[in-house]
């Protein structure tokens, strides 16, 4: 503890921030492996109705925790290592908010790169048209009932309800062409033989 006692002002200021901001990083890291880390804020209602309004960051805002805890740990760490040199005070104090901003520049890029990854699990019954799918429940005659298809879309192996304008029953495992999407379901006709 006497390596402390040595320390001026500026390097225990510069040790506490890079503690502080590392301990939260490692934090944030152990949270994020076990999933239950979240880029959360909290907002009230300041008039005094008590109300809570929290939500969770699902976009890539500017202003993150990660980003701070990012700024801190690599800002302090670097002022520290540049007093050691006996750096500059003015100099030092640069240097660390510079190294601290690239560190925070890089968390964001990487968030926002993650962000870019996430895939949209909304199914877009459009993209099917022209499809051919397989009946999975036999299909009434003239749009008189629903049946059931089976096809793949959008990389995935779905099950829909589908109609027919068509004058007779189409059988399970008929194969059909989906022609419409009308809401939740399919128009289908019959595949023609090749």
């Amino acid at each position: 503890m006497d390596w402390f006692r040595q320390l001026s002002g500026l390097e225990i200021a510069y040790f506490v921030i890079a503690c502080v901001g590392t301990l939260l990083l490692i934090i944030q890291i152990i949270l994020m492996i076990v999933g239950a880390e979240s880029d959360a804020d909290l907002d009230t209602d300041t008039d005094g109705d008590g109300a809570l309004d929290s939500h969770t960051d699902t976009g890539v805002s500017l202003f993150t925790t990660k980003g701070l805890t990012a700024f801190f740990a690599i800002g302090g760490w670097t002022g520290m290592v540049l007093l050691s040199y006996n750096i500059n005070t003015g100099l030092s104090i640069g240097v660390s908010v510079a190294a601290g901003l690239v560190a925070y520049v890089v968390v964001w890029l990487i968030m926002r790169a993650v962000v870019k990854l996430q895939e949209n699990g909304t199914v877009d019954y459009a993209t099917a048209v022209g499809k051919c799918a397989t009946v999975y429940v036999s299909i009434p005659p003239k749009r008189s009932g629903r049946g059931k298809i089976t096809l793949t879309l959008q990389g995935r192996f779905t099950e829909a309800d589908a109609v027919t304008d068509e004058e007779e029953r189409i059988p399970v495992d008929g194969e059909v062409e989906i022609v419409g999407s009308t809401g939740d379901f399919f128009v289908v006709k019959r595949k023609k033989a090749d």
